[in-house]
Formats: structure tokens, C-alpha cells, sequence
């Protein structure tokens, strides 16, 4: 592949909802290209950009897939990205690396909840897109009605500049309404000009006004022109509609069939004439890129079978070299930069260089991670990272061979490498590994690649929650260590005091006289009640919540030592805790939960259900966020069931902030179910 300059390249993600047909799109646009000989079929796992196992099994794209493609002189770099929302934080990683968008929409499902999701986050980053309605051959497929959708439930200037010619079967061209010429496609791909059908040239003229109000509001010239009533020629209009396009004052809709490649050729025509060269974005105004210092930003990481490791990158400034060193900003460390590589799907292609803007890999890297920056040492830059979405759903994970430990610790640090969006911890008090992902299909997927890749298989099982125990009562109490086995025995003696304790997990103090138990063991006294709090007495969780008074005890001038002291002080604990009124804690949650106003009282119902307390609410854009306060052990698949209730649309973040009994009834339940587990 050749190397090309800035202004001859176009960065461009097909993004949009799961099912929308945009892995077939960019396979028909491979294949118009010349790159493949054939038509890849999603459903026989032939395609370019779904090729790892995972997604050739399950049918859907998981993975941000890159596949330039050339065509009339320019170098289209585009990104396959995912629509399922586990695997949005590809989405995410793919729209921090590319200038512009084709919002990929299914003729029949028309505007779904990823196509709202990722157009909220174009607005956000201020992309501009095209929007691509596809499989308009399916049945009850209606390019019409997906307009109107699309006009009440997206933002921005949607204007068609193409129309269907037919429906569901019988569809077979396009009208241009930008050049108002009509199109009609054979079954070898190839398409020729035809007269614009009787029944589609009143719809054409007056999408046609709309499309030339959309042009004149680019440019001033064309509005007072067009505001006096003037006619502007197709050369205006073209001109003006380019403008506004790269501006994101219009959204174009086109129409066409992925799988039945139709409408490709002119799709490829309009993103390299009417979508922006790196150097026309609101980033690169009044720079010079290719004067400027090398800057890159690693959007993706990927651990091939081949190759190893992965790194995919942007080049935003400046000429990036093969064969060189480059300075990664974000670990503050020289890599050496072996060869440059163009992936598409997973062949690849050698360049000795990158000009700003353009988009590859190189494989080999120490250091480098996602979201770090190439620059020069001398002159040490990092760029705006991505932003990839928090993790919500857990699941406790275990080796099933015992000596797998280390080797899942590892797999999975080498996951968490290509996953941004994968967390792994380790929780203390339930002694359980824990994974977090996305949504079950995510953590699947995860599993399987655990087995597949790096050859660990796991166990897994519902996180523990990590209850506490308290008391209510006040008492005193007495705790004797005794022990005489020859020689010097033991001999430790004290009587607590032991209350609740609203601030802090535990408050200690002493108020001895005369000498009773002798300073030096005191700190021992102290241990031993750390010690036993470890374990209550109810279901043996940690215990939380005292104010301990060590007031009186006795020693042995020979016998007694630090140890007996310390085991005097758990025996005393242990009895107290008994008779000062015993109860279990269980930990809450502070919730935000971010939903579209029409599911609020959906979620209020369900959060009510989880003995949750509503807090309050407060409005975000079109959005409401509901504060409330939840017990974590009722948040455990939060993330299903709030995926379930707003079809997708919500999102949410907790933090557990404190402690509160568990009501009597389900308390017996979890210490009924603890003593079992510990039976076992």
C-alpha cells in the first residue's frame, strides 16, 4: 500500500445499533473497492472485519476492526466498531481515532438504542456523520418511516439526499437528489443512470428544497440567494452541501443494501468528497500538521496469535517512521518502533511511514497501553485519552486446576491489556477474585478467550457480599487465659467493658487502677480485640461498630506475658459479643441511576422492590438521575435488570457509603446459609 498525504485521507467508523448490517457494509465496500474477489456473508463467517472466533460463533462484532480502504486516489481508513452495548468501549476507542461517522440504520428497525447512544456521543464530540440506511430490500423495510423516526428522536439537520427506487423486493437503484439523477443497479453490481420514476419526482423536488436550504445555510452568498427566491444550480448546491456537511450543519441520509450491493459505490464517492480530510477538522484549524512534532494516540490494543502484541494508532502530528524510536509520553519511556503495519481484519500490509492522520499498528511494544502518546522526547505531549466506560457487572472467578493461579492472574492482566473496559480485583474480606465486565455476554467472552488463548479454565460463582456484624447492648465482661504446663505457664486476666459505637469501627481506651494489669500489656489487650473481631459470633463475619474500655483485670508476676493477655482479651470478646445483643450489617450503596424521563417511574418501582430509599432527583438534559440509597446485596445484577427496563438506555454508578442492620427475617436466611457454606 502507498503512503498517503494528509489531505487524501478519511477516517471514518461505521458505528449504530446491533443487527444494522454494518460489518456487510463494510464488506461490500472491500469488495467495490477491489480489495476481496467476493462478498464475505456474516452469517457463513467469510467476513474481512469479523474474523476472531468469538464473533464468526456468535455472528455480532466485538472487536473495533480496522480495513483502509483505497478508492479514486484517496485512503479511506475505516473502523468496523461493535453494536452490541457490552462492547461499547470499543465504540469508544474507535471514535477518539476517527474524524467522522456513517451511523449505520436498519430499514426496519429504523432509529433502536445504540443508534440514540453512539449519536449522543457524536453530538458530544462534535463529529460529523452520515447517516447510512441500510437493508432497504427486507421486508417491511421503509426508508420513509425511518426518516420521521430519526427527525423526532435524533438531533442535528437530517436531510435525505438520496430516495429508494422500489421497496423490500423490489428495490433496485437510488435518485442522487444532490446531482437529481436516478440510478438503477444489476446483479453484478454494476449500475447505470435511468430517469428519475414518475412516481418519485414529486418527492424528489421537494426533498430536493430541503436539501438546497441545508447547502445555502453554510455559506453566506448561497443564503441570500436562496432567501431571495433564486434558484441555486446543482454546482452551489454541491458546494454549499459539502461545506455544511464538514461543518455537521447537515446530517445526509443515504439508502442501500449491504448484502444486495447497492448504493455502496456512491456511499465510498461521498465520504471522500464530502466528509473531512484530518487537516479540515475543528482540531487541525490554523495548523499545519505536517509542520507540527509527531503526535500519535494509541486508541487499541490487540494481542494476536502471530504477531503478539498489537498496538493500533492515529498519528494527529507530524511524520511517524518505521524503524525508529518514539517517546511514549504516558509511561515516560523510549519504544522501539520496528515496522509499520496496515491491518486489514488481520492481514497486513508494510509502510516505511505515516503522514499526520493516518491510522496503523505496530506489534512488539514493552510499555505502550491504550490511551498512551507517541511524541518526541525533546518535546514530551499527551493527548486527550479515551473514555471508556465503568464496568458493572461482577462475577467471582476461580481456576479449576489448583495450580492455575498465577496463570490466570496473568491471562488476565493480558486481557485487561486489549480490554480497557475489563476490571479484576481481589475482595479481602469475601476472599474472592472478582471480574468485571460490561453485561453476561462480555464476561462470556471473556471466559472463553481465558480458555482459548492462554488455556485456563475457571469456575465462576455470585460474588459474596461482604456483611459485618455489630451489637445493640452494653457489657461488662470477664475473659481468663490460663495455662500451666511445667515450667513458666500463663496466665492473663481482664474484664471489658464493651458497647456500640455509632463513629468508628473501633474505639479503645483503658481506665486500670492500682496496677491491676501492668501497662506493658496493654497494647496486647488491644490486639486480642483487633484479633477477635475478625470473626463474629453470628454468621462469622468481621465485626465493626465498638467501644471497648479495658477497667480491670490480674496478673502473674511469672506467668503472665503479651500472649496470655491478647488471648484473655479474645475470650472476653467473644463472650461479650454474644450477650450484647448481636446483630448483622449489611453494606449500602449510594446510587445514581441515569435514565430517560419516560423510565423513571419504571426504575423508582424496581428500586423500591430492592428495599432501596429514594433520595431524590434532579434533571440532566433529557435525561433524570435518580439518587437513592440501595443494600449492595440487591445491586449484585443491577446491571441486567436496569439494561432490561430502559431497553439499554440507562446507566448508572454506586459506591457503598455505610452499613445498616439486615431486617430480622433475611438475617436469619444469610446466617442460616453462612453456617451451611462453612459445613461444607
Amino acid at each position: 500500500m502507498k503512503v498517503y498525504p494528509t489531505s487524501k485521507i478519511r477516517n471514518v467508523a461505521l458505528v449504530g445499533h446491533v443487527g444494522s448490517g454494518k460489518t456487510s457494509l463494510a464488506e461490500a465496500m472491500l469488495f467495490n473497492a477491489g480489495h476481496t474477489t467476493r462478498l464475505g456473508k456474516v452469517d457463513d463467517g467469510t467476513t474481512t472485519t469479523d474474523f476472531h472466533p468469538e464473533e464468526t460463533k456468535r455472528k455480532i462484532t466485538i472487536n473495533a476492526t480496522l480495513a483502509p480502504i483505497e478508492w479514486k486516489d484517496h485512503k479511506i481508513n475505516l473502523i468496523d466498531a461493535p453494536g452490541f452495548a457490552d462492547f461499547y468501549a470499543e465504540v469508544k476507542g474507535a471514535m477518539r481515532a476517527v474524524d467522522s461517522l456513517i451511523v449505520v440504520l436498519d430499514g426496519v428497525g429504523g432509529v433502536e438504542v445504540q443508534t440514540e447512544v453512539v449519536w449522543e456521543d457524536a453530538d458530544k464530540r462534535n463529529l460529523p456523520r452520515i447517516a447510512y440506511i441500510n437493508k432497504i430490500e427486507r421486508e417491511n423495510a421503509n426508508f420513509f418511516r425511518v426518516i420521521d423516526q430519526m427527525k423526532e428522536s435524533l438531533t442535528g439537520n437530517i436531510v435525505p439526499i438520496q430516495l429508494p427506487i422500489g421497496s423490500e423486493a423490489s428495490f433496485s437503484g437510488v435518485v442522487d437528489l444532490l446531482k437529481m439523477k436516478a440510478y438503477q443497479w444489476e446483479a453484478n453490481g454494476k449500475f447505470k443512470e435511468v430517469a428519475i420514476p414518475a412516481e418519485l419526482v414529486d418527492d424528489a423536488a421537494a426533498y430536493r428544497d430541503q436539501l438546497a436550504e441545508a447547502a445555502a445555510e453554510a455559506d453566506d452568498d448561497l443564503l441570500n440567494k436562496f432567501l431571495e427566491g433564486e434558484e441555486l444550480s446543482t454546482e452551489e448546491i454541491y458546494t454549499g452541501f459539502k461545506a455544511a456537511l464538514r461543518k455537521g450543519m447537515v446530517i445526509p441520509v443515504l439508502c442501500g443494501s449491504a448484502t444486495k450491493n447497492i448504493g455502496i459505490q456512491l456511499l465510498l464517492d461521498l465520504i471522500i468528497e464530502g466528509l473531512p480530510s484530518p487537516n479540515e477538522t475543528a482540531e487541525a484549524e490554523g495548523k499545519d500538521l505536517a509542520a507540527e512534532p509527531l503526535t500519535a494516540l494509541v486508541f487499541k490494543t490487540l494481542t494476536d496469535p502471530y504477531v503478539g502484541k498489537l498496538n493500533f494508532f492515529r498519528v494527529f502530528t507530524g511524520t511517524f517512521k518505521g524503524d525508529t524510536f518514539v517517546y511514549n509520553a504516558n509511561k515516560e519511556k523510549e519504544e522501539k518502533i520496528g515496522q509499520i503495519l496496515i491491518m486489514r481484519g488481520k492481514n497486513q500490509e508494510t509502510v516505511p511511514e505515516l503522514h499526520a492522520g493516518d491510522i496503523a499498528a505496530v506489534a512488539k511494544l514493552t510499555e505502550t497501553t491504550t490511551g498512551d502518546t507517541f511524541c518526541q522526547k525533546g518535546n514530551p505531549v499527551i493527548l486527550e485519552g479515551v473514555e471508556f466506560p465503568e464496568p458493572r457487572l461482577s462475577i467471582a472467578i476461580e481456576p479449576k486446576s489448583k495450580g492455575d493461579e498465577d496463570k490466570l492472574g496473568t491471562a488476565i492482566t493480558r486481557l485487561m491489556e486489549e480490554d480497557p473496559s475489563l476490571r479484576w480485583s481481589k475482595n479481602v474480606e469475601t476472599r474472592q477474585t472478582l471480574l468485571t465486565g460490561m453485561g453476561e455476554t462480555h464476561l462470556d467472552i471473556v471466559l472463553e478467550r481465558l480458555q482459548r488463548k492462554f488455556g485456563v479454565e475457571v469456575t465462576t460463582k455470585e460474588p459474596k457480599v461482604a456483611y459485618r456484624e455489630t451489637i445493640r447492648g452494653t457489657v461488662k465482661v470477664e475473659g481468663k487465659h490460663k495455662k500451666q504446663t511445667g515450667g513458666h505457664g500463663q496466665y492473663g486476666h481482664v474484664w471489658l467493658e464493651i458497647s456500640p459505637n455509632y463513629d468508628a469501627e473501633l474505639e479503645f481506651s483503658e481506665s486500670l487502677f492500682g496496677g491491676s494489669v501492668p501497662k506493658q500489656y496493654v497494647p496486647a489487650v488491644e490486639k486480642g480485640v483487633r484479633e477477635g473481631m475478625q470473626e463474629g459470633v453470628l454468621a462469622g463475619f468481621p465485626v465493626t461498630g465498638l467501644k471497648v474500655n479495658l477497667y480491670d483485670g490480674s496478673y502473674h508476676t511469672v506467668d503472665s506475658n503479651e500472649l496470655s493477655f491478647k488471648m484473655a482479651a479474645i475470650l472476653a470478646l467473644r463472650k461479650g459479643l454474644k450477650q450484647a445483643k448481636p446483630v448483622l450489617l449489611e453494606p449500602i450503596a449510594s446510587v445514581e441511576v441515569t435514565v430517560p424521563e419516560q423510565f423513571m417511574g419504571d426504575i423508582i418501582g424496581d428500586l423500591n422492590t430492592k428495599r432501596g430509599r429514594i433520595l431524590g432527583m434532579e434533571p440532566h438534559g433529557k435525561y433524570q438521575i435518580i439518587k437513592a440509597q440501595v443494600p449492595a446485596s440487591e445491586m449484585q445484577r443491577y446491571a441486567i435488570d436496569l439494561k432490561s427496563i430502559t431497553q439499554g438506555r440507562g446507566s448508572f454508578s454506586m459506591e457503598i457509603t455505610g452499613y445498616e442492620e439486615v431486617p430480622s427475617n433475611l438475617a436469619e436466611k444469610i446466617i442460616a446459609a453462612r453456617k451451611a457454606e462453612k459445613e461444607e
